[in-house]
């Protein structure tokens, strides 16, 4: 056993099976996010008392429909990445599309049943459920997706997300009006079982268990992933990895997209209707375009990512760091821009709005691959544990901004706000690219003895 012969890693030629699995987990991510938002639109029509059967709750009891799934969703952070890490991706992906799919199909009914309550513990049951996604995503890309197209696949794989918001807020608004709110839920649930039934049969852990994939494929992947061979299964370092520096960028970096994003998606429809005049929450098709801008911005990121990688032109480090800072100061200098934006213009408010949202998918080459790169073996674990910090950062934003902003109508109110949203975004990126490395971390692999196989 002297020397070890370097073989050159070949591509298959044309599409493959990892290229399956991308398109099947990025139409995972629309349907998740689909059934995640589809509430904040059927909400507004079943609140409409000039309807029949419509439902007379304040605004106090909506909030807490519209807030219950995250309750659910923030509570299963921490275990759903451990679980995808000891059980496959595959088995949890399935079970959460499988039961927000159910819940989706009962929904229509449960006020009736059981008033707001049962709709507040239905919601939640899909949150609860839902916590899988991302860190089951992220073991899945882990295992599939070679280094040198995670850019670009991966990329598809995440803006499915922003995608099934758009697509949600287009469709919303035209399902209602033909067969009635209960049809954005009917809808849901067929389309995620579908979906489901697919997936059970296309889907796979990884490229070693798929009964569909060429040999060819299987070794490509395994080499660009450094992981030919028996796959092993390693005991969490969870000290290990609290104390990792280059973790806590990603932690930052994280909470920093959370602050940014959620400020933008929760209070941008009231400083349009408020400061500008303009009600942009009322027009499903017009609220849909910076998701739209955000998702078709991700393609080029994800090709150039690449490029510059496989071409050697820039470090796989430095890529992380220049597309995390399009993704997070590209929006910081949109919201300034936003927060003086003329109350007389309309046109150039919407434009901020569009461009702080869309140039935001820098980061889904960003901070959202450094799990990986960091540890592969643990991307389920150390996605778990910055979602978690993430989402609660998630539910601090908007009550900050309402603490800060008084009067709606005050533009000078907002631009605090703003600021504070830009001052974390510009923070945020700057620890990133200060202290992340896209370097695998001594603790991904601890020491044989301590492992056992798959």
């Amino acid at each position: 056993m002297g020397t070890t012969e370097k073989v050159e890693n070949v591509r298959p030629k044309g599409l493959g099976i990892r290229h399956l699995q991308t398109l099947m987990l990025s139409t995972g991510m629309i349907i998740s996010f689909c059934m995640r938002v589809n509430m904040s639109m059927a909400i507004v029509d079943m609140t409409d008392l000039s309807k029949e059967g419509s439902y007379d709750w304040s605004s106090r009891i909506k909030t807490m429909i519209l807030s219950s799934f995250f309750w659910g969703y923030v509570i299963l952070q921490i275990p759903s990445g451990e679980l995808a890490k000891r059980f496959g991706g595959k088995r949890l992906i399935l079970i959460s599309v499988t039961i927000n799919s159910i819940v989706s199909a009962l929904l229509p009914k449960a006020p009736s049943i059981g008033g707001w309550q049962l709709v507040c513990a239905c919601r939640m049951l899909q949150g609860l459920t839902q916590a899988f996604t991302y860190p089951c995503m992220h073991h899945l890309i882990s295992q599939w997706i070679p280094i040198e197209e995670k850019g670009l696949l991966g990329t598809i794989i995440y803006s499915g997300g922003q995608l099934g918001i758009a697509l949600q807020l287009i469709a919303s608004g035209f399902i209602a009006t033909a067969w009635g709110w209960q049809a954005i839920f009917y809808v849901n649930a067929t389309i995620a079982a579908i979906w489901a039934l697919a997936y059970l049969f296309l889907g796979s852990d990884s490229p070693e268990t798929s009964k569909i994939i060429s040999q060819e494929e299987v070794l490509y992947i395994q080499r660009s992933l450094g992981r030919v061979g028996q796959q092993e299964r390693f005991p969490t370092p969870w000290l290990k990895i609290i104390t990792s520096l280059p973790f806590w960028a990603v932690i930052v970096a994280h909470c920093g997209q959370n602050w940014g994003f959620f400020t933008l998606m929760t209070e941008m429809p009231t400083y349009m209707s408020k400061v500008l005049q303009f009600d942009l929450k009322s027009n499903g098709v017009l609220s849909s375009l910076p998701y739209i801008a955000m998702t078709l911005l991700s393609f080029p990121c994800g090709s150039v990512a690449d490029l510059l990688i496989r071409r050697k032109w820039m470090t796989l480090v430095n890529t992380r760091r220049l597309f995390n800072t399009i993704g997070f100061w590209g929006p910081a200098l949109a919201l300034v821009g936003l927060s003086f934006a003329p109350r007389d213009n309309v046109v150039i408010p919407v434009v901020m709005l569009i461009i702080s949202v869309g140039i935001n998918a820098g980061h889904f080459t960003g901070y959202l691959l450094a799990h990986t790169d960091l540890a592969p073996n643990f991307s389920a674990n150390l996605m778990s544990i910055t979602n978690f910090l993430a989402n609660i950062i998630s539910i601090i934003a908007p009550l900050v901004c309402g603490v800060i902003v008084n009067d709606e109508t005050d533009p000078t109110e907002w631009r605090k706000a703003f600021f504070v949203a830009v001052g974390v975004y510009f923070f945020s990126n700057l620890f990133f690219i200060r202290y992340i490395t896209s370097d695998k971390q001594p603790w991904n692999e601890p020491k044989p003895n301590r492992s056992f196989v798959c």
